[in-house]
């Protein structure tokens, strides 16, 4: 079982693989879609959209688990933001993914032990979890691991 988790952002896009062998994580990765504050809307989306595709293309994960969004103050951030969530949707539909989604907080309760833990937290123990050589480079790509993990977790007795 591949698991794909997907930390969307307009500007920069976590992502992470994480393969499932006999309940047992056997191999994890994790990349950003760096799509930046130059491109306009249109182009992120389309660039989001093209390197999900990619991805899943390349590694062929069964799942799909993906932050959901959260409600902050910024209203403007928060559609953006569904417009990057929707052509991540689009792109595991288009491969005839199952689909997860989980809330921030749900992801660091099941990674950290804590709802609340910050960015740091999470990054710290997704690399002890993983016994990682190298920590994840960002936080976008330690928070898509966080997700995978979050969806690993939910569902290992399953796999």
């Amino acid at each position: 079982m591949i698991i794909l988790g997907v930390d969307p952002g307009s500007i920069n896009c976590g992502y992470s693989i994480i393969e499932v062998q006999k309940r047992q994580i056997v191999a994890a990765g994790c990349g950003t879609i760096k799509a930046g504050n130059v491109l306009a809307l249109n182009k992120k989306i389309e660039l989001i959209y093209d390197e999900i595709c990619n991805v899943i293309e390349t590694y062929k994960p069964q799942h799909v688990a993906i932050e959901s969004i959260f409600f902050g103050k910024n209203v403007r951030s928060a559609i953006i933001l569904g417009h990057v969530r929707g052509v991540i949707l689009l792109a595991a539909s288009k491969f005839d993914l199952k689909l997860f989604e989980y809330s921030p907080r749900e992801i660091k309760n099941s990674v950290v032990g804590n709802g609340n833990a910050s960015k740091e937290q999470v990054k710290y123990m997704v690399s002890k979890i993983l016994d990682m050589k190298v920590e994840p480079q960002t936080y976008d790509e330690a928070d898509a691991l966080a997700v995978a993990l979050c969806h690993f977790n939910k569902y290992k007795l399953e796999f």
